[in-house]
């Protein structure tokens, strides 16, 4: 296994291979197809991480075969709860983090969410911001590990975990 992180090319057919990707893993791991409401992003890639300035799309690669990959946005979000927490100046957001099952425990979560970093910090960002679900097992405990904490847990259809990280 030689994995390889990089930045997404500005590539129509990169693009469409993240794409299969990313449906594929949601298809896996949430047991739904493509859903408009949901997955907005993944449909405009190019207008949510590739385009703007201080967003970005990050892939591991295995030869050819992506393998996971990680999204990172200004925060976006109107959360009331996060109001005087998270602004767009200041915070980012961590998107489709995902891993395909036959490379998962390898630690490839644990690079791209470093690259991730990395990026936010240069790119002027004080916090980091992402929500999970508790239903998947390890997402919980796998974001501690790093640092981030949770700031309010949903008792929601999704058991939403909302996280932030502070950079600096």
């Amino acid at each position: 296994m030689n994995i390889v992180i990089r930045e997404i090319n500005d590539d129509a057919d990169e693009i469409d291979s993240a794409k299969t990707f990313l449906y594929g893993q949601i298809r896996e791991v949430y047991g739904i197809g493509p859903t408009p409401k949901f997955h907005y992003d993944i449909e405009g890639l190019k207008e949510y991480y590739i385009s703007p300035e201080r967003n970005n799309f990050f892939l591991a690669m295995d030869g050819e075969n992506i393998v996971a990959t990680a999204g990172i946005r200004a925060y976006d979000k109107n959360y009331d709860f996060l109001k005087n927490t998270c602004r767009k100046e200041d915070t980012a957001s961590i998107w489709r983090l995902m891993v395909d099952k036959e490379y998962r425990r390898n630690g490839i979560a644990r690079i791209l969410v470093e690259e991730i970093e990395n990026f936010a910090r240069h790119e002027g960002y004080e916090d980091i911001y992402l929500h999970s679900h508790r239903y998947l097992e390890a997402a919980i405990p796998f974001w501690k590990s790093l640092g981030y904490e949770v700031v309010l847990e949903e008792d929601d259809y999704d058991e939403t975990s909302h996280m932030i990280k502070n950079l600096i």
